[in-house]
């Protein structure tokens, strides 16, 4: 390896790591700081940046397909641009409003339960997934890109999709 990619993978793994402590922190609370911020809008606002991040996954991985690389290379920033708003956002509202209950019971929350539980545990992987990504591309290390995302594509878009079918459980 060398010692650019392993400066990489140091740093990856720093900030990685950051944002998965801050994320443990603030649903770690017990209670929000509360305050006069309505950050309501937000869930919304989240779902939306998951279905774009979802849609420019596909479009972009179909424009890589027919060789269509800059359209390609639009289509993967908007999905990260897309993927760090929901993050902020993410932060945001449970620092301000804390955790959302899910208020149905039976079969539903069962069913509720399992995607949340999947989404929170693949969700880990995509903050270093796609700036891994995104360093073997802009690196030209295009077969380390390919394969990787051969296994972290579906994975991205997987937590893309059951952020906004979360989203839509939550307000049902």
């Amino acid at each position: 390896m060398e010692r650019a990619d392993r400066t990489f993978f140091v740093w990856n793994a720093a900030v990685s790591t950051v944002a998965v402590a801050i994320i443990g922190y603030i649903l770690g609370r017990d209670a929000a700081p509360g305050g006069s911020i309505d950050l309501s809008f937000v869930p919304a606002l989240n779902a939306t940046c998951n279905a774009l991040a979802s849609l420019c996954l596909i479009t972009g991985w179909v424009a890589i397909r027919r060789k269509a690389v800059q359209f390609h290379r639009l289509c993967m920033v908007t999905a990260l641009a897309m993927s760090a708003i929901f993050l902020v956002g993410y932060l945001a509202y449970h620092y301000v409003h804390g955790d959302t209950k899910y208020a149905g019971g039976g079969p539903a929350r069962i069913v509720y339960l399992a995607v949340l539980a999947s989404h929170v545990i693949l969700s880990i992987t995509v903050v270093p997934g796609a700036l891994t990504s995104f360093y073997f591309a802009f690196t030209k290390q295009f077969e380390r890109h390919r394969r990787l995302n051969r296994v972290f594509l579906p994975i991205w878009l997987y937590v893309s999709v059951t952020g906004v079918a979360i989203y839509f459980m939550l307000r049902a």
